[in-house]
């Protein structure tokens, strides 16, 4: 195994989510920018993109957590030694056989694999949850009409939550469904029917995608709160 750079802490295997997905590789590690040397790229043999090597340490960082995670996920899941690519629409290209996600926030990035055999679509989004004026400052460019009315019926001090949820469970469900459909949406084309404390959420389509994936298809997610970070997974079976 290829040594990590200082940037980031040794990869966790634990399994954050409330329902594990059997057959899926999923790794997380800590990074800090402050960190990131020059040399990190070449050391850890994860090939900058062109956009990469241009943009801020930050930037750089989280790339490089994201793409070790994934490497080393499909490492454990398939033998495969495979750094996903950027691809034009700057998704990450994973092979033929393989369903992907990664996500990065705030010092936080993670990985998830699977084979498409099991999992048609895997979508994973981490995200620093909102303050309570920021969400409902934001509340009307992430939320429907129908939702904005849900969160008005529920005690104040869960908007923050319930809007940093909406965002990332449709950020995820975009990462699942887009390698499957091909097609643009966004967040008005779906909305966040219910959630649970325990981390269940049911969402519902309000676009047509496909003859398969219509106006009024129903999917299921989850999400972890975990200290100031917020992780939701989409995961759509074969």
């Amino acid at each position: 195994m290829t040594p990590l750079p200082a940037c980031c802490t040794p990869l966790d295997a634990r399994w954050p989510l409330p329902v594990p997905l059997p057959g899926t590789v999923f790794l997380s590690t800590r990074f800090d920018p402050a960190l990131l040397s020059p040399e990190d790229f070449q050391r850890s043999a994860v090939p900058p993109p062109a956009s990469i090597q241009r943009s801020v340490a930050k930037r750089q960082a989280e790339f490089l957590a994201g793409r070790l995670c994934a490497r080393e996920a499909l490492q454990r899941l398939d033998n495969l030694d495979c750094i996903p690519a950027i691809g034009e629409d700057r998704a990450p290209i994973w092979p033929g056989h393989i369903s992907g996600s990664i996500t990065h926030s705030t010092g936080h990035a993670a990985a998830i694999v699977g084979h498409k055999t099991h999992w048609r679509g895997l979508g994973m989004d981490q995200e620093n949850l909102l303050t309570l004026e920021r969400a409902e400052r934001l509340a009307g460019e992430i939320l429907t009409v129908d939702e904005l009315q849900r969160m008005a019926a529920i005690p104040r001090e869960h908007h923050g939550l319930l809007v940093t949820l909406t965002f990332s469970v449709k950020e995820s469900l975009f990462k699942a469904l887009y390698p499957i459909v091909h097609k643009r949406f966004y967040f008005e084309h779906a909305e966040l029917l219910e959630w649970s404390q325990a981390g269940r959420v049911r969402l519902r389509l309000l676009t047509d995608l496909s003859s398969e994936w219509c106006h009024g298809k129903e999917l299921e997610g989850q999400f972890v709160v975990q200290g100031e970070q917020l992780l939701s997974l989409v995961a759509i079976g074969a």
